[in-house]
């Protein structure tokens, strides 16, 4: 039964993925034209990460702010890639994503459990951009400790109001069980070292709600910002790890906007 249900999750998150791009694509439009001038914007900005697991702090981090282009190459906030070939209103891209979801085991509530190093998520996706707004969709595998597989879909909207536009998204997000097992789950190893009841995490369905904002401080000059919220599910919050069912990330950022 259980495998059945992680079927259908993954066939689910599939169809979402596949979904977002055909709708996109059918919309009779070209995508913008390779240009190798840097357009976007570029600055830095305040990160902050909700942490799932017991006793870890949320975590506040200063970093480069980019979301730009330059020819075929490209930056969106923690995911970069490469555009190749045109599809619809975009490309399909070769994608990577900073990721912030690994965790060390160094503090006495995690003792006698392994640190969990940091995904590295490679793939493929593209960036639909529409008169109804934009439609994102990214398959991802993790090349590092897990192996297991990412895969989000996400549209959002544009709302301007004078110097201040307004992005609201709405999105999923779909973590193979190897994936969601490698962060959550306890080895019967570490269940004996920590005291932690073993547990094996399955394949995890997760809604994502956001609103980014940029204000025009100037003509070039802009604040970032954004806010998003995941519900996991019951594949993340039954482990013993994780003490709370929503997670949040935000940034506020300056940059400045090439045109």
């Amino acid at each position: 039964m259980g495998h059945i249900v992680r079927t259908k999750l993954c066939f689910s998150a599939f169809s979402v993925l596949a979904a977002s791009v055909l709708i996109a694509a059918s919309v009779a439009a070209q995508p913008a034209p390779i240009s190798y001038q840097l357009t976007g914007d570029v600055g830095a900005a305040v990160y902050g990460t909700q942490s799932l697991i017991r006793g870890k702090n949320n975590e506040a981090t200063a970093l480069p702010y980019l979301f730009a282009d330059y020819g075929r190459f490209f930056a969106r906030v923690d995911t970069f890639g490469i555009k190749t070939l045109p599809i619809g209103n975009g490309y399909l891209e070769l994608v990577g994503r900073v990721s912030q979801e690994g965790w060390r085991a160094n503090i006495a509530p995690l003792g006698g459990l392994t640190d969990r190093k940091r995904p590295l998520p490679v793939g493929i996706g593209t960036f639909q951009q529409t008169p109804y707004g934009a439609f994102i969709a990214n398959a991802f595998v993790d090349a590092g400790s897990s192996g297991g597989s990412l895969l989000e879909a996400t549209y959002a909207a544009e709302v301007k109001l004078g110097s201040l536009s307004l992005y609201p998204q709405l999105g999923v997000e779909r973590r193979s069980a190897k994936y969601a097992n490698y962060l959550y789950g306890v080895t019967p190893t570490e269940s004996i070292a920590s005291g932690y009841a073993a547990y094996s995490a399955g394949a995890s369905t997760t809604p994502v709600l956001g609103l980014a904002a940029d204000y025009s401080l100037t003509e070039n000059w802009i604040v970032n910002l954004q806010l998003r919220r995941k519900w996991q599910d019951s594949a993340v919050t039954n482990s013993p790890l994780v003490v709370r069912k929503t997670n949040d990330t935000a940034y506020m950022g300056l940059s400045y906007r090439f045109k």
